[in-house]
């Protein structure tokens, strides 16, 4: 029987994903920063009314696409799908709890799939508990998908993080978890600012103008977010870290058993042609 390398197909399959995801991360990266690079002139009167459409419509084929490569090349299958439906759907109604320093339910389970599951599912489960959310409580607007972005960055960091602290003890981890959380909430706030703060004009040293330097930027940022939000992002992130702490042993240890049953899954790979044959 003849010997024919399988390396480039299993390269190409792996690399298409990863294409995807990068595209992801890129996209929001332009999406938040874009209006800082435009000339003046060019930005509109209300922040993103005519391009977070666009912006929603990439990021929802790009899920598509990365989910139907995960199913193609047996990372994923109907049963991972299924919970990560189930999941976004849970995680969507959360955000209708509203938490002791007005935080929201929707973080904390973000963090511990991702945390149980991997940073693509993590990423994935972000961009959907958001969007299913969005549609739950009728906030639907340009807001919606840079939301859907930081979300999903949350969910792929926790990915990132449980692959590292996987081998601590339960405690110790959701410990690890329940930090995460609360400097997550932080930067999940002070990141959603920058989707309107660009556009808004006349606030002095809390706003931005076209021309002004990195560091002047930065500055009159940071005096904008510890004037404006600061205090509410502060109650949101105690309300993540204590949810984690309260619940993240049970709900970790259950999602870590079914991602242990869907795996290992089959990585499906493409025979060459001379190989069948021979």
């Amino acid at each position: 029987m003849t010997s024919v390398t399988t390396l480039p197909i299993r390269f190409a399959n792996n690399a298409r994903p990863t294409l995807v995801y990068a595209l992801m991360i890129a996209i929001g990266i332009a999406a938040f920063l874009y209006p800082f690079w435009i000339p003046a002139d060019a930005l509109p009167n209300s922040a993103h009314a005519g391009d977070a459409p666009l912006i929603a419509a990439a990021v929802a084929a790009l899920v598509v696409v990365a989910v139907a490569l995960e199913v193609r090349r047996g990372t994923m299958n109907g049963a991972t799908v299924a919970v990560l439906g189930v999941l976004a759907a849970n995680a969507g109604l959360l955000r209708l709890l509203t938490l002791p320093g007005r935080g929201s339910g929707i973080f904390f389970l973000v963090v511990l799939a991702g945390a149980a599951f991997g940073p693509r599912f993590g990423m994935l489960l972000g961009f959907c508990a958001m969007a299913v959310s969005a549609i739950i409580t009728g906030g639907i607007g340009p807001w919606l998908p840079f939301q859907m972005l930081a979300l999903a960055w949350i969910g792929a960091c926790a990915g990132i993080v449980g692959l590292a602290t996987s081998r601590l003890s339960a405690r110790s981890e959701v410990i690890v978890l329940a930090a995460f959380g609360w400097v997550v909430g932080l930067l999940y706030g002070a990141l959603m600012n920058l989707w309107f703060w660009p556009f808004q004009r006349g606030g002095g040293d809390l706003s931005w103008e076209p021309g002004m330097g990195a560091a002047t930027t930065i500055q009159h940022y940071w005096s904008f977010y510890v004037t404006t939000s600061f205090a509410w992002d502060a109650g949101v992130a105690m309300g993540n870290a204590i949810l984690i702490l309260l619940t993240g042993v049970v709900i970790l240890r259950t999602l870590r058993r079914f991602a242990h049953r869907l795996d290992p899954v089959v990585e499906l790979e493409e025979l060459h042609p001379q190989a069948v044959r021979s």
